[in-house]
């Protein structure tokens, strides 16, 4: 199966990062894994505002450097993988 999202593949689920809310709600601080559970639980709206910083970089295909920020279709690949992991 093509990864739609490789650069998510990689990131350990035990990696600290904080998952912000673009609408200005408190942020989740925690792990990616917290990060994929909550966002599994949002609704349509908040999913869309919804960003995940990272305390490591990761790549991006098509782009010379790395990047600290995760966009919804990023966080959305994470919680299908993490779907996928525990089933």
């Amino acid at each position: 199966m093509e990864q739609k999202h490789p650069g998510v593949a990689g990131i350990p689920w035990d990696q600290p990062a904080t998952m912000i809310d673009l609408d200005g709600k408190a942020p989740l601080i925690g792990t990616i894994r917290d990060c994929a559970v909550h966002f599994g639980l949002y609704k349509p709206h908040a999913k869309a505002q919804a960003r995940v910083l990272l305390t490591q970089p990761v790549h991006r295909e098509g782009r010379k450097t790395r990047t600290w920020l995760l966009e919804p279709e990023e966080i959305e690949a994470l919680a299908d993988r993490l779907k996928r992991e525990t089933n």
